[in-house]
């Protein structure tokens, strides 16, 4: 599959996505059974997981929405530039953020240390995808849908340069 000007094949397959999907709800459903956690999503590239997600919840939940970017092309600057859309009071919450992709985690863990601030009662992690350099951080992410190396991944909400989140499986640039 061709994207602007680079060329993708498949890497995990729409079974497989759908298959990790259920399995990280289960997850999340035997752990918040008793915690009504306010999940949230962190746009644009979680929109599509985080939908499933919250489809095969079956614990009460809120969802609300918050946008953070540290993307520039195919590479992470690693520098948050600010948490868009937090309009209500996560005090005594249980938190549970929903990411596409932890790369190297940095933005991941000042997004957490932010929440954490806001006297939240628990702060955790759920993503479709982590990056090896995360696993060398040993970055803080409760459910892990696939570990993968330092490839660079499009589909399934996760895009480049904006094009390429409109596939049901996920696609890895190609050599």
């Amino acid at each position: 599959m061709k994207v602007k000007d680079l060329e993708f094949r498949e890497f995990i397959s729409t079974q497989s996505v759908e298959e990790k999907v259920k399995a990280l709800a289960a997850q999340v459903n035997t752990d918040y059974e008793d915690k009504a956690p306010l999940i949230l999503p962190i746009l644009n590239g979680s929109f599509i997981f985080a939908s499933d997600l919250v489809k095969e919840l079956t614990i009460p939940c809120k969802v609300s929405f918050v946008k953070v970017s540290s993307y520039n092309g195919v590479q992470s600057t690693g520098q948050l530039k600010t948490l868009i859309g937090l309009e209500e009071s996560l005090f005594n919450q249980h938190i549970l953020i929903v990411e596409d992709i932890v790369d190297t985690g940095l933005t991941l863990q000042k997004i957490m240390e932010e929440l954490r601030g806001l006297g939240t009662k628990s702060v955790e992690v759920v993503a479709l995808l982590r990056k090896k350099p995360a696993r060398e951080k040993n970055v803080d992410v409760k459910y892990v849908g696939f570990d993968i190396d330092d490839e660079f991944v499009l589909g399934y909400g996760l895009d480049y340069d904006g094009f390429g989140r409109n596939t049901k499986q996920i696609y890895q640039l190609a050599n």
